[in-house]
């Protein structure tokens, strides 16, 4: 199925593109979406953390994706 993935901050600069269109697995989570991510874009494995929100609410490991859902990778935010 296709997903849109926005990404923000430094994520950009890890995956070139502040926004691309995926093919994932017909059933996955957004566990399963992080770890298929993660083998494609190994830079992302330089961040310790970073939140996902689907379809702009934030979402846990466990949400089913759907098709054409909007996913945003937020890495965390600094500052002073």
């Amino acid at each position: 199925m296709k997903i849109q993935v926005l990404f923000f901050g430094i994520t950009t600069d890890f995956v070139g593109s502040s926004a691309l269109e995926l093919n994932i697995a017909d059933v996955a989570t957004v566990a399963d979406f992080k770890n298929s991510l993660k083998e494609k874009y190994q830079q992302l494995e330089k961040l310790n953390s970073y939140a996902i929100a689907v379809n702009e609410s934030y979402a846990t490991d466990d949400l089913l994706l759907k098709e054409n859902d909007v996913v945003a990778i937020i890495p965390p935010v600094s500052g002073g």
